[in-house]
Protein backbone atom coordinates (compact mmCIF):
# COMPACT_ATOMS: atom_id res chain seq x y z
CA UNK A 1 0.00 0.00 0.00
CA UNK A 2 1.15 3.55 -0.76
CA UNK A 3 1.88 5.10 2.62
CA UNK A 4 0.91 8.72 1.85
CA UNK A 5 -2.27 10.22 0.41
CA UNK A 6 -2.81 13.80 -0.79
CA UNK A 7 -6.39 15.06 -1.05
CA UNK A 8 -7.75 18.12 -2.86
CA UNK A 9 -11.25 19.28 -3.63
CA UNK A 10 -13.07 21.87 -5.74
CA UNK A 11 -16.44 22.22 -7.41
CA UNK A 12 -16.88 21.47 -11.09
CA UNK A 13 -16.42 23.31 -13.33
CA UNK A 14 -13.49 25.08 -11.71
CA UNK A 15 -14.31 28.72 -10.84
CA UNK A 16 -11.14 29.99 -12.60
CA UNK A 17 -8.94 28.34 -15.27
CA UNK A 18 -5.73 29.14 -13.37
CA UNK A 19 -6.74 26.75 -10.58
CA UNK A 20 -6.06 23.82 -12.93
CA UNK A 21 -2.43 24.91 -13.07
CA UNK A 22 -2.25 24.83 -9.27
CA UNK A 23 -3.76 21.35 -9.22
CA UNK A 24 -1.23 20.19 -11.82
CA UNK A 25 1.69 21.25 -9.60
CA UNK A 26 0.31 19.21 -6.72
CA UNK A 27 -0.26 16.17 -8.95
CA UNK A 28 3.31 16.46 -10.25
CA UNK A 29 4.61 16.76 -6.67
CA UNK A 30 2.72 13.61 -5.71
CA UNK A 31 4.20 11.75 -8.67
CA UNK A 32 7.68 12.96 -7.68
CA UNK A 33 7.32 11.44 -4.21
CA UNK A 34 5.17 8.42 -5.19
CA UNK A 35 2.26 9.68 -3.10
CA UNK A 36 -1.30 8.68 -3.92
CA UNK A 37 -3.49 11.54 -5.14
CA UNK A 38 -7.24 11.94 -4.71
CA UNK A 39 -9.44 14.72 -6.08
CA UNK A 40 -12.92 15.17 -4.65
CA UNK A 41 -15.91 17.17 -5.83
CA UNK A 42 -19.07 17.80 -3.82
CA UNK A 43 -18.80 14.31 -2.33
CA UNK A 44 -16.39 15.98 0.10
CA UNK A 45 -19.46 17.10 2.05
CA UNK A 46 -20.98 13.63 2.38
CA UNK A 47 -19.34 13.21 5.79
CA UNK A 48 -20.61 16.52 7.22
CA UNK A 49 -23.57 16.20 9.64
CA UNK A 50 -26.88 17.43 8.23
CA UNK A 51 -27.41 20.17 10.86
CA UNK A 52 -24.03 21.69 9.97
CA UNK A 53 -24.73 21.54 6.25
CA UNK A 54 -28.02 23.34 6.91
CA UNK A 55 -26.25 26.06 8.90
CA UNK A 56 -23.61 26.57 6.23
CA UNK A 57 -25.76 26.52 3.08
CA UNK A 58 -24.53 30.02 2.20
CA UNK A 59 -21.03 29.47 3.62
CA UNK A 60 -19.78 26.22 2.16
CA UNK A 61 -16.19 27.22 2.96
CA UNK A 62 -17.02 26.63 6.63
CA UNK A 63 -18.38 23.17 5.92
CA UNK A 64 -15.26 22.50 3.84
CA UNK A 65 -13.03 23.33 6.79
CA UNK A 66 -14.71 20.56 8.78
CA UNK A 67 -15.08 18.13 5.87
CA UNK A 68 -11.36 18.13 5.10
CA UNK A 69 -10.62 17.03 8.67
CA UNK A 70 -13.11 14.19 8.47
CA UNK A 71 -11.87 12.84 5.13
CA UNK A 72 -8.32 12.97 6.49
CA UNK A 73 -9.45 11.04 9.56
CA UNK A 74 -11.13 8.45 7.34
CA UNK A 75 -7.94 8.07 5.28
CA UNK A 76 -5.81 7.45 8.35
CA UNK A 77 -8.34 4.93 9.65
CA UNK A 78 -8.21 3.12 6.29
CA UNK A 79 -4.48 2.48 6.69
CA UNK A 80 -2.48 5.38 5.26
CA UNK A 81 0.57 6.37 7.30
CA UNK A 82 0.46 10.05 6.24
CA UNK A 83 -2.40 12.17 4.90
CA UNK A 84 -2.08 15.65 3.42
CA UNK A 85 -4.68 18.23 2.45
CA UNK A 86 -3.95 21.05 0.02
CA UNK A 87 -6.50 23.62 -1.15
CA UNK A 88 -7.18 23.66 -4.89
CA UNK A 89 -5.55 27.10 -5.19
CA UNK A 90 -2.33 25.88 -3.55
CA UNK A 91 0.63 26.20 -5.93
CA UNK A 92 3.88 24.24 -5.47
CA UNK A 93 6.43 26.30 -7.38
CA UNK A 94 9.67 24.93 -5.89
CA UNK A 95 8.97 21.19 -5.55
CA UNK A 96 12.54 20.22 -4.63
CA UNK A 97 12.34 22.47 -1.57
CA UNK A 98 8.81 21.49 -0.59
CA UNK A 99 8.98 18.37 1.57
CA UNK A 100 6.47 16.74 3.89
CA UNK A 101 7.92 17.32 7.36
CA UNK A 102 8.97 14.52 9.67
CA UNK A 103 6.42 15.52 12.31
CA UNK A 104 3.24 13.98 13.68
CA UNK A 105 1.31 16.85 12.12
CA UNK A 106 1.86 20.28 10.60
CA UNK A 107 -0.08 23.31 9.37
CA UNK A 108 0.81 26.08 6.91
CA UNK A 109 2.24 29.55 7.54
CA UNK A 110 0.24 32.70 6.83
CA UNK A 111 2.20 35.96 6.53
CA UNK A 112 -0.58 38.33 5.50
CA UNK A 113 0.20 41.89 4.49
CA UNK A 114 -2.55 44.49 4.15
CA UNK A 115 -3.34 48.09 4.98
CA UNK A 116 -4.85 49.01 8.34
CA UNK A 117 -7.62 51.59 8.75
CA UNK A 118 -5.08 54.40 8.61
CA UNK A 119 -3.68 53.10 5.34
CA UNK A 120 -0.45 51.86 6.92
CA UNK A 121 0.94 48.50 5.88
CA UNK A 122 0.60 45.86 8.56
CA UNK A 123 1.71 42.23 8.68
CA UNK A 124 -0.26 39.52 10.46
CA UNK A 125 1.77 36.39 11.17
CA UNK A 126 -0.65 33.49 11.61
CA UNK A 127 -1.21 29.94 10.38
CA UNK A 128 -3.56 28.46 7.79
CA UNK A 129 -5.31 25.23 6.85
CA UNK A 130 -4.72 25.38 3.09
CA UNK A 131 -1.98 22.85 3.88
CA UNK A 132 -2.53 20.22 6.56
CA UNK A 133 -0.49 17.09 7.24
CA UNK A 134 -1.16 14.34 9.75
CA UNK A 135 0.68 11.10 10.43
CA UNK A 136 -0.85 7.95 11.86
CA UNK A 137 -0.99 8.15 15.65
CA UNK A 138 -0.88 11.96 15.80
CA UNK A 139 -2.45 13.54 18.86
CA UNK A 140 -4.12 16.55 17.22
CA UNK A 141 -6.43 15.71 14.30
CA UNK A 142 -9.18 14.03 16.33
CA UNK A 143 -9.16 16.86 18.89
CA UNK A 144 -9.27 19.53 16.19
CA UNK A 145 -12.08 17.83 14.25
CA UNK A 146 -14.15 17.25 17.38
CA UNK A 147 -13.67 20.85 18.54
CA UNK A 148 -14.64 22.23 15.12
CA UNK A 149 -17.77 20.05 14.99
CA UNK A 150 -18.87 21.03 18.50
CA UNK A 151 -18.39 24.73 17.80
CA UNK A 152 -20.44 24.51 14.63
CA UNK A 153 -23.24 22.54 16.26
CA UNK A 154 -23.40 24.87 19.25
CA UNK A 155 -23.25 28.11 17.29
CA UNK A 156 -26.52 30.08 17.16
CA UNK A 157 -25.32 33.28 15.50
CA UNK A 158 -23.40 34.40 12.45
CA UNK A 159 -20.04 32.84 11.66
CA UNK A 160 -17.02 34.38 9.92
CA UNK A 161 -15.78 32.36 6.91
CA UNK A 162 -12.65 31.25 8.77
CA UNK A 163 -14.53 30.25 11.94
CA UNK A 164 -13.21 26.68 12.32
CA UNK A 165 -10.38 27.08 9.81
CA UNK A 166 -7.56 29.62 10.28
CA UNK A 167 -9.28 31.44 13.16
CA UNK A 168 -9.66 28.32 15.31
CA UNK A 169 -6.24 26.99 14.27
CA UNK A 170 -4.53 30.29 15.09
CA UNK A 171 -6.25 30.42 18.49
CA UNK A 172 -4.98 26.90 19.23
CA UNK A 173 -1.54 27.82 17.90
CA UNK A 174 -1.35 30.84 20.22
CA UNK A 175 -1.85 28.51 23.17
CA UNK A 176 -0.11 25.31 22.07
CA UNK A 177 2.50 26.42 19.49
CA UNK A 178 1.49 24.00 16.72
CA UNK A 179 4.14 22.59 14.35
CA UNK A 180 4.30 24.75 11.21
CA UNK A 181 5.63 23.90 7.76
CA UNK A 182 7.19 27.28 7.00
CA UNK A 183 7.60 26.50 3.30
CA UNK A 184 3.80 26.26 2.90
CA UNK A 185 2.93 29.93 2.60
CA UNK A 186 0.12 32.24 1.55
CA UNK A 187 0.10 35.38 -0.61
CA UNK A 188 -2.15 38.36 0.08
CA UNK A 189 -3.35 40.60 -2.80
CA UNK A 190 -0.86 43.35 -1.93
CA UNK A 191 2.02 40.88 -1.96
CA UNK A 192 0.79 39.43 -5.27
CA UNK A 193 0.81 42.88 -6.85
CA UNK A 194 4.34 43.60 -5.60
CA UNK A 195 5.57 40.28 -6.97
CA UNK A 196 4.10 41.19 -10.35
CA UNK A 197 5.78 44.60 -10.15
CA UNK A 198 9.12 43.05 -9.18
CA UNK A 199 9.33 44.91 -5.88
CA UNK A 200 7.33 46.91 -3.36
CA UNK A 201 6.79 47.64 0.33
CA UNK A 202 4.26 44.82 0.85
CA UNK A 203 6.70 42.28 -0.57
CA UNK A 204 9.50 43.73 1.58
CA UNK A 205 7.32 43.33 4.68
CA UNK A 206 6.45 39.81 3.63
CA UNK A 207 10.15 38.95 3.31
CA UNK A 208 10.93 40.54 6.66
CA UNK A 209 8.30 38.46 8.47
CA UNK A 210 8.75 35.14 6.66
CA UNK A 211 10.71 32.74 8.90
CA UNK A 212 12.22 31.05 5.82
CA UNK A 213 11.74 31.01 2.03
CA UNK A 214 8.45 29.53 0.91
CA UNK A 215 8.32 26.83 -1.76
CA UNK A 216 4.54 26.71 -2.18
CA UNK A 217 1.69 29.09 -1.49
CA UNK A 218 -2.04 29.35 -1.22
CA UNK A 219 -2.99 31.92 -3.87
CA UNK A 220 -6.33 32.72 -2.22
CA UNK A 221 -9.11 32.28 -4.76
CA UNK A 222 -11.12 34.61 -2.52
CA UNK A 223 -8.90 37.44 -3.79
CA UNK A 224 -10.37 36.86 -7.25
CA UNK A 225 -13.88 36.47 -5.86
CA UNK A 226 -13.53 39.90 -4.22
CA UNK A 227 -11.98 41.44 -7.38
CA UNK A 228 -8.80 42.24 -5.43
CA UNK A 229 -6.73 40.29 -7.98
CA UNK A 230 -7.83 39.53 -11.53
CA UNK A 231 -7.67 36.14 -13.22
CA UNK A 232 -5.13 37.55 -15.65
CA UNK A 233 -2.93 38.71 -12.76
CA UNK A 234 -3.13 35.24 -11.22
CA UNK A 235 -2.04 33.69 -14.50
CA UNK A 236 0.93 36.09 -14.64
CA UNK A 237 1.79 35.37 -11.01
CA UNK A 238 1.81 31.61 -11.67
CA UNK A 239 4.00 32.13 -14.75
CA UNK A 240 6.53 34.07 -12.67
CA UNK A 241 6.57 31.63 -9.76
CA UNK A 242 6.96 28.58 -11.98
CA UNK A 243 9.82 30.30 -13.79
CA UNK A 244 11.65 30.51 -10.46
CA UNK A 245 11.17 34.13 -9.39
CA UNK A 246 12.68 34.03 -5.86
CA UNK A 247 10.55 34.71 -2.79
CA UNK A 248 10.75 35.14 0.94
CA UNK A 249 13.09 34.48 3.80
CA UNK A 250 15.38 36.42 6.13
CA UNK A 251 14.18 39.83 5.01
CA UNK A 252 15.37 39.66 1.40
CA UNK A 253 14.55 37.66 -1.71
CA UNK A 254 16.98 34.84 -2.44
Amino acid sequence: MISALVIQSQRSPLPYPWIERCLDTVRDWCALHAYEYRFMGDELFDCVPGPILDKTQQQRVIASDLARLQVLQDALHSGYETVIWMDSDFLIFNPSAFLAPDMQFAVGREVWVQQDRQGKLKCYNKIHNAFLMFQKGNNFLDFYADTAKRLLLQNRGTMPPQFVGPKLLTALHNVANLPVLETAGMLSPMVVRDILAGEGPALDLFHKNSPQPIAAANLCVSSCNKNEVSGKEMESLIDMLLLGIPLGGAGRPR
